[in-house]
């Protein structure tokens, strides 16, 4: 019996959910992405471009970029021996997501107010932008469970619908722009540089959104929760900015029956409990749809390809 592109496929995808669980990020600035910010962080000051040049460079820079992380990726997909690519192709898969590490900051916010609220805005600040000064309990663990349902699309389901339909050079290419979002999608002095990489970043992840609310939406109504994740969905998406983080923001509060607030600016679902308690219900569901994207993968290749040839 010999693997099917398909069960090769199969079995990297299965083997970097394994790697993550087992490892982790490891803190190296040699990993992948590390290195993938040090080149952004040396083209990314806006004071080094001309203003009325910016957009243009940014956009150059942001195809440039995300064509040089990719390439290691494509020359390895097009030219390793098989073994090799059921070896190191998880681990490669595995530097373009991040799932453990999404719950290890979650984990280290929730410690850090458990023992006292400035340790906790501290801790939650290398996660969101906003202002955490004034942040109570509640608020400074909305931002934190914000982060992590917002990033079930960009950290996790996005980057493995790439590797499905386009193998690993689709899952770099999309790790890269979503990167250099992060970096550099601010209405600052970085607005005209990210302009590009912020607008790409919202076309590709368009779609990986919109099927991760669907992974949602079947988890919440195989609970019984269906119609309350609906109700603040259709109410609530819209509230937050852009047309993608709205999506699993809205459907996980409904969902979790928790309450989503960034003060001044948005309010999403409503609190049937405090996130002290019921926030481990956001990491369960971050964890559920990630399962049955993989589920739902291997029943699609099998069903499509097949795994192995006789």
């Amino acid at each position: 019996m010999v693997l099917s592109p398909a069960g090769v496929t199969l079995l990297v995808l299965v083997g970097s959910l394994l790697v993550d669980r087992v490892i982790g990020d490891p803190h190296s600035r040699f990993h992948p992405v590390a290195l993938l910010g040090m080149f952004i962080g040396l083209w990314s000051r806006p004071e080094r471009w001309p203003v009325r040049a910016q957009r243009s460079i940014g956009l150059l820079l942001t195809l440039l970029t995300a064509t040089l992380f990719a390439l290691p990726f494509w020359l390895f997909s097009n030219y390793a021996p098989l073994v090799l690519y059921l070896v190191a192709g998880p681990f490669l898969l595995k530097s373009c997501f991040a799932w453990r590490s999404l719950e290890e900051h979650a984990a280290a916010v929730v410690t850090a107010v458990e023992s006292d609220l400035g340790s906790g805005r501290h801790e939650v600040q290398r996660l969101v932008s906003r202002n955490t000064a004034a942040l109570d309990g509640e608020h400074i663990l909305s931002a934190a469970y914000e982060s992590v349902a917002e990033n079930l699309v960009d950290s996790i389901i996005a980057p493995l619908l790439f590797f499905l339909v386009f193998g690993l050079t689709g899952a770099a290419v999309y790790r890269a722009v979503n990167t250099m979002d992060a970096m550099l999608g601010y209405r600052d002095e970085r607005e005209r540089l990210g302009w590009a990489p912020a607008r790409l970043d919202d076309l590709l992840s368009y779609i990986p959104a919109r099927v991760t609310g669907l992974l949602l939406l079947l988890i919440f109504t195989l609970q019984g929760r269906g119609w309350a994740a609906w109700q603040v969905f259709i109410r609530d998406r819209k509230k937050r900015p852009g047309f993608n983080g709205g999506i699993p923001m809205s459907l996980i509060a409904g969902g979790t029956g928790v309450l989503f607030e960034k003060p001044g600016v948005y309010r999403i679902g409503e609190a049937e409990g405090s996130l002290s308690k019921r926030g481990v219900l956001v990491i369960l569901t971050v964890r559920e749809a990630t399962l049955l994207l993989v589920i739902l993968a291997g029943c699609t290749l099998f069903l499509l390809r097949g795994l192995s040839y006789r």
